[in-house]
């Protein structure tokens, strides 16, 4: 089992969960959040006067799959929310040492 998660531009968010849902992820968690990478921010005019904006938002997510199925989630998140310009995102895999569904106490594959 495999834990991924992918920040990525709050406006692709639904194109790839749409993506996802069509090769058989059956769920995922959704956080907003605000950060950083190449990009550094951004410098944004409100009013006249010129802001310093550090943290760009976000949106994380987060997918528990079986481990046959990461290549393709992570081929179909990085394809879908691909703009081609600075602050695209980036995903990372991680292991699960253990899963738990905790209505029917399924564990491991059965609770992803």
């Amino acid at each position: 089992m495999k834990l991924i998660i992918a920040a990525i531009k709050p406006f692709k968010l639904e194109e790839v969960r749409e993506a996802l849902t069509a090769i058989g992820v059956r769920g995922m968690m959704v956080t907003e959040i605000k950060g950083f990478g190449a990009q550094s921010g951004h410098t944004e005019i409100y009013r006249g006067a010129e802001y310093s904006v550090n943290f760009v938002p976000k949106v994380k997510l987060e997918i528990g799959v079986a481990a046959e199925m990461v290549d393709q989630v992570v081929e179909t998140i990085a394809n879908t929310a691909r703009t081609g310009k600075i602050g695209d995102g980036k995903i990372f895999v991680l292991d699960i040492a253990h899963a738990v569904r905790v209505r029917t106490g399924e564990t491991d594959d059965e609770a992803l």
